[in-house]
């Protein structure tokens, strides 16, 4: 079935051009005036009203032969076989006469492992986002390439929801029977490389491999450390570290054969962006090629990095050559380290902390960060928790116990180092403290990296039960008991009792089907 609306869509065009090369596809761009270059040769978009994913818009096809693997919910929600029928024949109906991209590449670069996808776009640089995002075939590999799922992308087809089922004019539906995602109304290119990453989170598990949303580099020898973490905590920022290489800054997966890239590419958060803190990201700023996203941009075609007038999810895809030290292949050994990241706004969490297998499978589980206004649309000035299970639930298809099942499974099997690292504020909640210095940061990464912290006195943290070091050189101590750099402590103790809250509150859910060593590794209410 997927194949026949494939084809169909394909014959109605009036001319699909197969995999153009980037710069091809760069060209075609800027001559149909889908974006403009910078001074320096980036490629400059705007996406329109969507500046970042359409959470509400994601639908997955309900079935007989799925129905029971997926873990339906607020992210993975239903819709009907004959409404996905009746968005299928619009899509056929569309493709009439509109001159297409066809691309055949690949999620994963483990080629055991890895899913053979054909992306067909209606805009020349999301063709060329998708070959900056994926893993591109070799000449040889081309010659046979057979995909196993099509990602169809047309942004100004507008859905019905009146006669299509959806909630709006913007729809994503994955249809796993027929293998076809159907993407629709809106421009934010995203889309289209976290439609993969669902592909493979369904896929992977039941070859026992971990899919991920993760960064992951690799030290001098050999010592690969993993970086999971939402939106905003740190995660492409803390990898492109100049002394270790870069496997890759978002997607992975762990095998018995060690960690790959999903990815051939990095998708950069761009808005405030310093080139002295980051310059390996910064520097792809300045490259020919790069996609930028919304930014904005002068008439001389100068950037502006700190300017969110269009969004705060400003963004830059870039192909992983672009920087330096970057793993070629794709792989690398297992895990000496993990780091869960969060940015905690409320000031209560430590910036560093030892967790043990069980409470890394409860922090990852719970997935903590949390959202201060300017990050998002609609929010007040008071912190916001967010809890998103395994660091990326919108894009887990299966039941969030699989997933931390087989995490905690792969720690204990290769002796994982597990961590907790805190981006987020200290010295008060967001608004009075301050942010954790990103100096401060890598100095305690490179610390627990190198295993200097593995042998340190800590003390157990009274809210979580985690451990914490008591001093670590070349850094205030203060810092490493959040509770001394709040001026009223009392103020403190009131807000970590309410994080305490929300962990307890949020894990309800799971307690039923977790071990028990599991449920009592969180915090203690007091």
């Amino acid at each position: 079935m997927e194949n026949s609306i494939k084809n169909h869509i394909i014959e109605n065009a009036k001319m699909v051009q197969s995999n153009l090369s980037s710069e091809q596809l760069y060209d075609l761009a800027l001559k149909r005036e889908e974006g403009k270059s910078s001074v320096d040769g980036a490629l400059v978009v705007k996406t329109g009203k969507h500046t970042g994913r359409s959470a509400n818009d994601k639908f997955f096809v309900k079935e007989d032969k799925n129905e029971s693997q997926i873990h339906w919910g607020e992210t993975n929600v239903p819709i009907s076989e004959e409404y996905y029928y009746k968005i299928a024949d619009s899509f056929k109906e569309y493709a009439k006469n509109k001159n297409l991209f066809q691309h055949d590449l690949m999620g994963g670069a483990d080629r055991d492992h890895s899913l053979n996808v054909s992306i067909i776009t209606e805009f020349a640089w999301h063709g060329l986002f998708a070959r900056h995002l994926l893993v591109r075939p070799t000449p040889d590999e081309l010659k046979n390439f057979n995909s196993e799922y099509t990602i169809v992308n047309f942004p100004n087809l507008k859905m019905d929801p009146a006669s299509h089922g959806t909630n709006s004019e913007t729809a994503i539906v994955v249809n796993l029977n027929e293998k076809i995602i159907l993407i629709a109304g809106t421009q934010y290119a995203g889309e289209t490389k976290k439609s993969v990453f669902t592909l493979l989170n369904y896929l992977l598990p039941q070859k026992n491999i971990m899919p991920m949303h993760c960064s992951v580099n690799t030290g001098a020898n050999g010592d690969s450390a993993i970086f999971f973490g939402l939106s905003g905590t740190g995660k492409t920022t803390l990898s492109a570290d100049p002394n270790r290489a870069l496997l890759g800054d978002d997607e992975h997966g762990w095998s018995d054969g060690g960690l790959f890239n999903f990815e051939g590419g990095c998708y950069a958060k761009l808005i405030r962006l310093s080139q002295e803190a980051e310059p390996e990201i910064y520097k792809t700023t300045k490259m020919k090629g790069t996609v930028i996203e919304n930014v904005v941009m002068n008439d001389e075609g100068e950037l502006d990095l700190d300017d969110n007038t269009l969004t705060e999810n400003t963004r830059g895809a870039y192909p992983l050559e672009y920087i330096p030290g970057v793993t070629a292949s794709g792989k690398t050994n297992h895990p000496r380290n993990i780091i869960m990241l969060t940015a905690d706004a409320f000031g209560v969490l430590p910036p560093i902390a030892r967790l043990s297998p069980d409470q890394a499978m409860y922090h990852f589980l719970s997935g903590y960060t949390a959202k201060v206004a300017g990050t998002e649309m609609g929010l007040s000035n008071e912190p916001q928790a967010t809890f998103s299970t395994c660091f990326g639930a919108p894009f887990m298809p299966r039941n969030p116990i699989e997933y931390g099942n087989l995490l905690k499974e792969k720690i204990s099997k290769y002796d994982v180092n597990c961590w907790l690292v805190n981006t987020g504020w200290s010295g008060g909640v967001y608004g009075t403290g301050k942010r954790i210095s990103i100096k401060d940061t890598r100095t305690l990464l490179n610390a627990a990296l190198s295993g200097e912290l593995e042998d340190l006195e800590m003390r157990k943290d009274n809210n979580f039960g985690f451990h914490v070091p008591l001093e670590v050189e070349n850094i205030d101590n203060n810092i490493l008991d959040p509770r001394n750099t709040w001026q009223d402590k009392n103020e403190y103790d009131l807000q970590a009792k309410k994080l305490v809250k929300m962990f307890i509150d949020n894990f309800v859910k799971f307690e039923s089907d977790v071990e028990q060593n599991v449920r009592a590794s969180g915090p203690v209410s007091s």
